[in-house]
Order: structure tokens, then C-alpha cells, then sequence
């Protein structure tokens, strides 16, 4: 991607926020500083529709993850999911455009889905599960109105950040590994492929995901999005002359069932509920909002700071404006996502697409936030794509987000096996909170067996005595005649 050559403003009303304007110029000019961060209407345009391409992907990978079965075992409505995955995409991004007035662009957080799908669902139902969601958002909010947000990214030790980013990636991956039928239960290994690779449905997604990391290694733009096409179209053609089995395309075959277009499916919107929770523990509650904030918050403010420096909007020390407004609005995309019935939203990374056509402000995200709205009406289109071939993109995802490994000092032990401990038992235990809690707890033991207590922090400690609790609840459960 190729950086605009804008100088960074060191101040609100430098960058366009307070400053006076030469008369004559559009309202639409005034009112995004389009003139002020030398962009014009035509770049904005341009880089929200590009930011749209590089992620419209979400639109048929959050309907995957969310498509398992709750406590009670009802399932989402795969339409309704989609409709929701674009309405909450839409107002999270039209926010961040006419509000925080920066070229950032949300959706619904793959990490977030991925939290609600394997470790919410299976203890409550679907409703109570958004409702989690809700809670999660409010409580970033609360950390950002209050400024702890950043206090606690301060406190988390950055080898952990990295790991975490890490094991999430390599979890989102098993996600879609098993959902092609590529990965899964084998005899006489926990794990294997046995003879998961019969059938056109595996072999295309194989084809599919290949494709995707061929289009990205010749830097092609919207890589993700044209292997998805691609793959979709020659699933299209193979089940039209071999007449497979729907269930082996995840239960739904590629196929176009009436028009293309057709009316959004609002059925789960306003599907909340808070409360009923007594079965699940306080514990446990406590630890899934907990694990929600985590997987929600943890790369917002470096994605936001790092798109924000891309297009020439924050300084050496990271300041830009509108990042007070642009982080309180990324925390209120976890509750824009839960009534939605979509999962949390939160700041895309593709947003550097844009910006590296010549976004520089909020109208980029305006015309996202529009694409996405006008999505509503083609759900007949996202449900043609089969399972096997979305899941192509969750493994394209994980791989990408492997990239922080490069950010570790693997040979100093005190920091390897934390983030090995993070990253491994996220996809092995099938649970986020497991491994952040087993890397908070493996980097303050040794850090205290090294004599370096001063060096964990005092949040660090606390976070480790919640999580030593957390492991040992069910034998002292069970000790105590609880259980």
C-alpha cells in the first residue's frame, strides 16, 4: 500500500476540527475537513468503497461462526444473521464517519464471534449470549469514559498482547479448518484429517484457501473477497453436475433460491436478555464478559493508531483527532452489535486499504457504512457462498494474524512460554479465557521465580490471583461439596 504524502497535524484545530475555513468551500468539505487533510470528495469515495471490498467478507464468515447450536440447541437464522452482520457493520461505520470523523471502518470481531460461539452459547441461550455482548460493550465504554482503557493496555505486558493476537488468530483457524470438515475428530489421534478430505466440498475449499494466499502473495487488493467469489462459482458449477449432498456444504447447497434481491430479515434484532444467568455461576459470567473485553479491545487501539498514523492524522506520540471519539465509539459497537444480533463490532485493519487510496476522513467511512447498509437486500447473494468456502477466509484470517509472532523474543524464556502457553491453549482447549489465563499466570511465576516481582505490576498480580481462582473453582467446587 502505497502512503499519501500528508503531514501529520500536532493538534485538534490544525487538523481541521476548530480551525477557520476560507469561504466557499461545500458544507460536505467543512464538515469532514476534507480540504484540511488535503484529500478531496472523490479520493473519500474512492477509499470507502475500496475499505468495503477489502472486508464485505465479514458478511458471510460472522453468519459461520454464530451458526452453532446454543445450550437449549436452537440455532441462528442464517438469513437473519446476515441481515444483522450488515445492519450492525452500517451503524457502527456511519458513526465512526459522522461522528469520530476518521477513515476507520467496523465490523463484527471474528475473535468476538468466535468467543460467543465456543464458549457463551454452550452455557445460555442465543439471546443471553448478545446480551453478554451488550454488557461487554458498555464496560469499554466505562473504561474509556474513565481512562482506563489505557491504563490496562499499559499494564499488559506487550510480549502478552502479541500472544494473545496470536492464539486468536490460530483459534479462528481451527474454527474454519473444522467447519470445512478438513480438521476434525480421528482415531486413533485426538485430532486428524482421516478421511475428512473426501468429497468436492473439502476439496474446494483446499482450492479456495490456496487461491487466496497466491492472490495475497502477489499483493492483489481484495484478495479474500475474489478467492471467495472464485471458490463459490466453481461450487456453484460442481454441485449443478454432481448433484451433492446439501449436508456436505454445511447444510445449505450453493445455489441462488429466488431473486437476488430481497428484503433484510430483521427477525434478530432487539433478541436480548439480560439475566437467567443463575445456572451459569457468577464466576463463570464474570469471566465471559471479562474474556469478551479482552478479545474485543485488545488491537482497537492499535489499529485505530496505526490507520490513524497511515493517513498522516496522528503525530509522533500517537495523538489524533477525534481518538477519544473513535475509541468511545468502537466500545459502543459491542452493544450496537448485541441488539443487533451480530457480536461486538470493532475497528477492521482493512481500513488501511482506504486509506491507502487517499482516505483521510470520516466520509470514507460514511460511504462504507452506506455499502454496507445497501447489503441489507442482498442476502440471497451471501447465502449462495457454502460453508466450506467461507471458512477458507477463516483460516486466510488466522494466518494473518500470525504475523505478531515476529514481535517476540523467543529466546528469552521469561517471555517464549507465556506467549507458547497463550497461543497453544487457545485452538487445544477450544477456549480464549483458558489461555490467556494460563499466560498471565506462567509470566508472573516466572517472573517471580527470576526475582523480577516489581516487573509483573500490581494489575498483573491482581489478574493473576482472578485467574488462579478461575482454574481452581471446579476442585474447590467439588472439595467443598458444591459440586
Amino acid at each position: 500500500m502505497t502512503q499519501q504524502s500528508v503531514e501529520p497535524r500536532t493538534s485538534a484545530e490544525d487538523a481541521g476540527t476548530g480551525s477557520r475555513v476560507p469561504a466557499g468551500r461545500s458544507w460536505l468539505d467543512r464538515y469532514f475537513h476534507i480540504s484540511d487533510r488535503g484529500s478531496t470528495v472523490a479520493r473519500e469515495v474512492r477509499g470507502g468503497i475500496t475499505t468495503f471490498m477489502a472486508m464485505c467478507y465479514i458478511l458471510l464468515l460472522n453468519p459461520l461462526l454464530l451458526s452453532g447450536p446454543d445450550v437449549a440447541g436452537n440455532r441462528l437464522d442464517h438469513a437473519g444473521l446476515i441481515t444483522a452482520t450488515a445492519l450492525a457493520a452500517a451503524v457502527s461505520t456511519l458513526l465512526m464517519g459522522f461522528i469520530g470523523k476518521v477513515p476507520l471502518a467496523l465490523a463484527a470481531g471474528l475473535s468476538v464471534s468466535g468467543v460467543l460461539a465456543t464458549q457463551v452459547a454452550p452455557h445460555m441461550t442465543w439471546p443471553q449470549a448478545m446480551g453478554m455482548c451488550v454488557l461487554y460493550g458498555l464496560v469499554i465504554v466505562l473504561l474509556v469514559v474513565t481512562g482506563l482503557r489505557e491504563i490496562i493496555m499499559n499494564a499488559i505486558p506487550l510480549p502478552l498482547k502479541h500472544g494473545i493476537t496470536i492464539g486468536i488468530g490460530m483459534f479462528i483457524a481451527l474454527i474454519g479448518l473444522v467447519n470445512a470438515g478438513f480438521v476434525g475428530k480421528g482415531a486413533p489421534v485426538v485430532l486428524g484429517v482421516g478421511g475428512q478430505l473426501a468429497g468436492w466440498p473439502v476439496l474446494l475449499f483446499c482450492v479456495t484457501l490456496l487461491l487466496i494466499f497466491m492472490l495475497q502473495a502477489r499483493n492483489v487488493p481484495g484478495a479474500i473477497l475474489i478467492g471467495i467469489v472464485v471458490g463459490t462459482v466453481l461450487a456453484v458449477v460442481v454441485n449443478a453436475v454432481g448433484d451433492i449432498d446439501p449436508k456436505a456444504w454445511g447444510g445449505s447447497a450453493p445455489e441462488l433460491r429466488g431473486g437476488a434481491v430481497s428484503m433484510p430479515d430483521f427477525g434478530l434484532f432487539g433478541h436480548v436478555e439480560f439475566g437467567g444467568w443463575g445456572g451459569v455461576g457468577a464466576m463463570t459470567v464474570g469471566m465471559i464478559v471479562f474474556t469478551l473485553v479482552l478479545a474485543g479491545f485488545f488491537d482497537a487501539m492499535a489499529t485505530i493508531i496505526g490507520v490513524g498514523t497511515e493517513a498522516g492524522l496522528a503525530d509522533s506520540k500517537g495523538r489524533m483527532p477525534g481518538l477519544s471519539k473513535a475509541l468511545f465509539i468502537d466500545g459502543a459497537g459491542g452493544a450496537i452489535g448485541g441488539v443487533s444480533g451480530a457480536s461486538g463490532q470493532t475497528v477492521f485493519i482493512e481500513s488501511a486499504t482506504g486509506v491507502g487510496e487517499g482516505a483521510r476522513t470520516g466520509l470514507s467511512s460514511v460511504v462504507t457504512g452506506l455499502l454496507f447498509a445497501a447489503g441489507l437486500f442482498f442476502t440471497p447473494l451471501a447465502q449462495i457462498v457454502p460453508g466450506p468456502i467461507a471458512a477458507a477466509a477463516l483460516v486466510v484470517i488466522g494466518a494473518m494474524m500470525m504475523q505478531n509472532a515476529r514481535h517476540v523474543d523467543w529466546s528469552d524464556r521469561s517471555v517464549a512460554v507465556p506467549v507458547f502457553l497463550t497461543v497453544a491453549l487457545m485452538p487445544f482447549t477450544y477456549s480464549i479465557t483458558a489461555g490467556v489465563g494460563a499466560g498471565v499466570i506462567s509470566f508472573a511465576a516466572i517472573r517471580a521465580a527470576q526475582g523480577r516481582f516489581r516487573e509483573v505490576g500490581a494489575f498483573m498480580w491482581v489478574l493473576t490471583a482472578v485467574f488462579v481462582v478461575y482454574f481452581a473453582l471446579g476442585p474447590i467446587e467439588s472439595w467443598l461439596g458444591a459440586k
